[in-house]
């Protein structure tokens, strides 16, 4: 293979985007968070931390499946931001339901700095992006 100075535009061009749509994503995440997520990360909140690392790693694996299955950078954006409304709602739907059914509060566990509550809740993100990943 030999490395052209197209494809190293293209990656950069490719990459640029993909990081671009990332920030987005988890910059809309966090105005749905009942919490702010970098006040708490710079207070030194691992759970919140954890929480995030998690919902970074399943945006960003979406993305990078996305992107690998696709020939057209728009339409693999696409794709990534459709799913990450499918896991908004998903997550959404699963914390209401931990909250009416066993009375476990995740975004107030996770705020309080139980690691436990970010660890299910970022683990929510985690599987539903390996689910929707398998399905690009």
């Amino acid at each position: 293979m030999q490395l052209e100075w197209t494809n190293v535009a293209g990656m950069l061009l490719w990459t640029g985007a993909g990081a671009l749509l990332l920030f987005v994503l988890m910059w809309i995440d966090s105005l749905f968070t009942k919490y702010k997520d970098m006040t708490e990360i710079k207070n030194g909140n691992v759970a919140v931390t954890t929480r995030f690392v998690l919902k970074l790693f399943a945006q960003g694996y979406i993305l990078s499946q996305s992107i690998a299955k696709s020939n057209d950078l728009f339409e693999a954006l696409l794709v990534s931001a459709i799913s990450f409304v499918i896991l908004f709602v998903i997550e959404w739907i699963a914390r209401l339901m931990l909250k009416i059914g066993v009375g476990l509060d995740l975004d107030q566990g996770t705020q309080q700095g139980k690691t436990a509550h970010a660890l299910l809740a970022g683990s929510l993100h985690a599987v539903g992006a390996l689910i929707l990943a398998a399905t690009l």
